[in-house]
């Protein structure tokens, strides 16, 4: 290692050999922690059988120490196959069979089965940062992986990557914020707190990809929604803001699903019972099955999470005459008994999980958006993450949202292919982007 001869780096091979106090001590340092990220949460996933050799994630979670002090660490993961990870490399592994070079194993910096932006590269300070991305490098040469990946990384991951000479990828996700507009013409994506703006592989120092129009500090278009105003007071006034069509919409849609006579209830924390936690299963299950492929999660990961950690779920259940036809799970941030010290304390919602044993007209939208997002509004959190892909979600004032992922290949040759794709990639990215800004879903004049 560089910099600090007293700087020790260890390759643990499960999350379990990583102290938890001394993980969400980390965490708690970063300035975008997501309860995804728990100590807890990882070894869940290890423990329930989720993610692990045999599914095709094989830890090697990356250490850093000075003398006994845990000073950095990330989940590191060998990869077989690229799915569960929502970031889509399968061309790069065709490309790398079809010369024959192999392309699996390769390393993920990640939380399997959850693309949702934040912290990755959990250091204690910039420097400390950098050597864990030149730990991990090194390590993969050393140990022949052909590639690292790091997914859905948090601006100051994304920084110390550029810096170090990864190369960046960007995708497309779609956010909503509890924020009325207050300008007309409101024609302009929300940023995320932090948004850094776009860049590419670094060369001589300067960004080679182009940036992000309007919501990442590029100039704003014209038309655009350049304030913000004050949190939605209910559901019926966060449809005053969208546009006449949208909001009939959402209201048809709303009433197909309340005239077919389903009615919600939502549960929190411990007040999640055993019995709907099995029923939500049941619907996850069948959800996965009816695509054709099993769950990535077991039920044993969702009862780990309802011991180790109830308070980072909110749960909403569909009944129809007394009986329960659907669920939706939520996981919610920023609770005393998560990361304390955390920078941002307001409240987050993620949409993650739905399924439902019962066809009924709208009742996805009603259960994944139109529920949640009033929960949010009579409970004060500050944004709603709708997951991965999704153009559909802007029609519920979800809005684009740029994400980031940073990527090592070790072969020059096709570290040198790969740059050249993710440079034409980033600009349709950003292509893809105006045009949604084009049609975002508020009404004039609000």
């Amino acid at each position: 290692m560089a910099e600090e001869n007293t700087i020790i780096a260890r390759v643990l091979a499960s999350p379990l050999d990583v102290d938890k106090a001394a993980w969400n001590a980390l965490l708690a340092r970063q300035a975008h922690p997501t309860p995804f990220m728990r100590h807890e949460y990882l070894a869940a996933l290890h423990e329930s059988g989720s993610a692990i050799l045999r599914t095709g994630w094989t830890p090697r979670f990356m250490t850093l120490w000075d003398g006994e002090e845990l000073v950095a660490a990330c989940p590191l993961y060998l990869k077989n196959h690229s799915y569960g990870e929502y970031v889509f490399d399968w061309a790069w592994a065709n490309a790398y069979e079809q010369h024959g070079v192999p392309y699996y194993p390769k390393a993920v910096i990640a939380v399997p089965f959850t693309p949702v932006p934040g912290s990755r590269l959990l250091a204690r300070d910039a420097a400390t940062r950098a050597l864990l991305v030149q730990a991990v490098t090194q390590w993969c040469e050393d140990e022949a992986i052909s590639s690292v990946h790091m997914l859905f990384a948090a601006d100051d991951d994304v920084q110390t990557s550029a810096e170090q000479g990864l190369m960046l990828r960007h995708t497309v996700q779609f956010h909503w914020k509890n924020v009325a507009p207050t300008l007309p013409a409101a024609h302009g994506s929300l940023p995320p707190e932090g948004a850094l703006p776009a860049l590419g592989r670094p060369g001589g120092g300067e960004a080679a990809a182009p940036t992000l129009p309007a919501a990442h500090g590029s100039p704003t278009p014209e038309g655009a929604l350049t304030g913000l105003g004050r949190p939605f007071e209910s559901f019926d006034d966060f449809l005053t803001s969208l546009s006449q069509h949208k909001r009939k919409k959402i209201r048809q849609e709303r009433r197909r699903v309340a005239e077919a006579g389903v009615t919600f209830r939502w549960a929190r924390g411990t007040d999640i019972s055993a019995a709907d936690w099995d029923f939500f299963y049941r619907c996850y299950e069948r959800t996965y099955l009816e695509h054709g492929n099993p769950p990535y999660l077991t039920r044993a990961f969702f009862a780990a999470m309802a011991a180790e950690m109830p308070e980072a779920w909110l749960l909403f259940v569909a009944e129809r005459d007394g009986q329960p036809i659907a669920t939706s799970l939520i996981a919610i941030s920023a609770y005393e008994s998560s990361a304390i010290g955390q920078n941002d304390l307001k409240m987050v919602a993620y949409g993650r999980y739905w399924g439902a044993l019962e066809r009924v007209d709208c009742l996805h939208f009603e259960a994944c958006y139109y529920q949640p997002l009033a929960w949010c509004i009579d409970h004060g959190a500050v944004r709603f993450e709708g997951g991965a892909q999704g153009e559909h979600k802007m029609a519920r004032a979800l809005l684009p949202v740029q994400t980031t992922s940073t990527h090592w290949l070790a072969h020059p040759a096709f570290a040198e292919a790969v740059e050249r794709f993710l440079e034409r990639e980033g600009q349709g990215v950003n292509a893809y982007l105006e045009s949604l800004n084009e049609r975002l879903p508020f009404r004039q004049g609000t």
